[in-house]
């Protein structure tokens, strides 16, 4: 019960500091044609339960002359490099806290496609509510292999509490600031995980 008043105090304490912003970056998104402004994609949250979760659109959706989507590296365009290297894209995903298919704090929330490709320790990642932000993503982010996340995952699982909350808001704070740990070297996105 204090993770979720915690989770919704803050979700409307950001959202209403920052709109601003959120309004801001969806005139420029709209503005470069990046449309629809928020990009919803059905992810796998507690327990396995489907939702569906928002960003903001930080790709374009350019295809080659066969039809096929081109790679995401192209895709990515210079504002939403910017909104991702400042996690201003992650700001939609606070109504999925607000409805409760999310926490501020837990394992990102990945592809439905991987659900079986899990150990059964991996999949324990989804004993728990996805977060905005998690253990893995204070530890390294997207610089971190497959299995390493998992491992942060599953540690997280294990040992939260309500203060191991707070230190991951903090240390989420100071990342977003020093834009940290955003890419792998070389890649705009994470390589898939192939289990």
């Amino acid at each position: 019960m204090i993770k979720r008043a915690m989770d919704i105090i803050i979700s409307l304490i950001t959202l209403s500091l920052l709109f601003p912003v959120i309004l801001f970056t969806a005139i420029i998104l709209f503005s470069l044609k990046c449309r629809p402004v928020l990009f919803k994609q059905p992810r796998p949250g507690l327990n396995n339960q489907v939702f569906n979760m928002y960003k903001f659109r930080s790709m374009n959706d350019m295809k080659d002359n066969k039809g096929e989507l081109l790679p995401d590296s192209e895709r990515l365009t210079p504002f939403g490099k910017f909104i991702r290297n400042t996690s201003i894209d992650e700001l939609p995903g606070l109504w999925s806290v607000l409805k409760g298919d999310m926490s501020i704090v837990g394992p990102r929330p990945l592809l439905v496609e991987y659900l079986p490709l899990y150990t059964t320790e991996q999949a324990r990642r989804h004993n728990v509510k996805p977060g905005i932000t998690g253990w893995a993503q204070v530890n390294g982010r997207n610089t971190l292999s497959w299995e390493e996340k998992f491992t942060f995952d599953v540690w997280y699982v294990d040992n939260r509490t309500f203060w191991l909350d707070i230190k991951i808001i903090f240390m989420t704070i100071k990342k977003v600031f020093a834009q940290a740990d955003i890419n792998v070297s070389g890649e705009a996105t994470m390589t898939k995980f192939k289990g």
